[in-house]
């Protein structure tokens, strides 16, 4: 019989938890269609008047539906003593435009400091950035004409502005050291002054940058940070925390629902699509976490007290999960790779608040290894159905502890 009839034999007779386990390894199985209309392109106003789908039953997304809230009913959806973990990390401004030397613009989307203002950076047109390759960025203009620099921060006294000249534009300068074979971006080495480094430059030279599928917003830079945010170094804000603001914080506070915080800058790792078929194949990139000792303290206490840890977003888990590699929590500073997707043995996490993700996603995936793939993809389905916002700017979704069951079961 010809091998690919054997094969077709083979998976017609297959039982339905083997099929779903193929769908499980596949990236397609991770698939759906969402209309473009709900992508969101603003962020509610407040944060906290956003959706937040509810998964708090065993059956929720198979038998059930889920239940719909808004964000501020958070404090009564969970219990005195639970905890949440959040990551502090800060947006910064890391799209920069700039040109070569023959005016050929360019632009760029820094990814991480791998030495003192030598930045690993994906590039546009990549193959405009030949190693030697100089590139020139001109500072944002602001509403008052100024360059938002003061004068003994350059020591270029061309860019000084005199009684009898107008204000020029700084100028920053960088050159291509060598292409990144892991990313496909350049490491660039940036000219700046003696002593300067270069994030301390970067909202003078650069922007906040947006994910590419919101195109029509009008959200202001610190809309796309948490209100909680400190910590600078990511490149995309982690979207579930967007939600809070100080009042619904003060309110989970009230009901003894406390918050301990962690940091993932959110960088490629997070944002890349999955490019294998077969997800266990997937590396993910690096990014930089700190799990401080203090919310090792906070969490062991909680759950010695009976309480749930419920991560604010999957950059938290990711950084949760990470530091507890080796089976224990532990306080951890420097990066993980870890991908989470279905099979994974959780460790610290026991619920999570999260954003309705992109299809084919390793976010999609880490939320799987949580509650199951199809049971996901039949909520985000009720989602759609009930015109629930997605992505950055999006609605949000609970899950909690007493929605989990052991996947082998589902």
């Amino acid at each position: 019989m010809n091998q690919k009839l054997v094969q077709a034999k083979l998976k017609d007779t297959s039982s339905p938890k083997e099929k779903n386990f193929e769908l499980d390894c596949s990236v397609a199985g991770y698939d759906y269609t969402l209309p473009p209309e709900l992508i969101a392109q603003n962020p509610a106003v407040p944060r906290d008047s956003s959706r937040l789908l509810v998964v708090n039953s065993p059956t929720t997304g198979a038998e059930t539906e889920a239940s719909h809230h808004i964000f501020h009913d958070l404090p009564a959806l969970l219990r005195s003593g639970d905890l949440l973990v959040m990551n502090n990390t800060r947006v910064i401004p890391a799209r920069l435009y700039g040109h070569k030397n023959t005016g050929a613009k360019i632009q760029v989307l820094l990814l991480e400091e791998r030495q003192y203002n030598c930045w690993l950076a994906l590039v546009k047109p990549g193959k405009s950035f030949k190693q030697g390759t100089k590139i020139i960025f001109e500072a944002r203009q602001t509403g008052t004409g100024g360059w938002g620099l003061e004068i003994g921060d350059w020591e270029d006294s061309s860019l000084v502005p005199s009684p009898q000249s107008p204000v020029p534009s700084p100028k920053l300068t960088a050159t291509v050291l060598e292409t990144d074979a892991a990313t496909g971006g350049r490491l660039l080495q940036f000219d700046v002054p003696e002593g300067k480094p270069l994030v301390q430059l970067l909202e003078v030279f650069g922007e906040v940058p947006l994910p590419p599928y919101i195109t029509a917003s009008s959200a202001a830079d610190e809309q796309y940070q948490t209100v909680y945010a400190e910590q600078p170094g990511a490149i995309a804000a982690p979207t579930a925390g967007l939600h809070f603001t100080p009042e619904l914080l003060q309110k989970l506070r009230d009901r003894n629902i406390n918050q301990a915080f962690v940091t993932l800058h959110v960088g490629v790792g997070t944002f890349r699509p999955v490019e294998v078929e077969d997800v266990t194949t997937h590396q993910m990139h690096e990014e930089w976490i700190e799990v401080p000792a203090a919310t090792v303290e906070q969490i062991r206490a909680t759950k010695a007290a009976g309480g749930r840890i419920i991560a604010v977003g999957t950059t938290a888990v990711r950084a949760l999960e990470g530091a507890a590699k080796s089976g224990n929590l532990q306080a951890f500073c420097g990066k993980t790779d870890l991908f989470i997707y279905p099979g994974y043995q959780w460790r610290v996490v026991d619920g999570l608040i999260t954003n309705f993700h992109l299809p084919r996603s390793s976010l999609l995936m880490l939320v799987s290894a949580l509650i199951g793939r199809q049971r996901l993809l039949n909520i985000y389905l009720e989602a759609i159905t009930f015109g629930y916002r997605f992505y950055s700017f999006g609605d949000a979704m609970l899950i909690l502890p007493e929605a989990i069951r052991v996947l082998s079961q589902a």
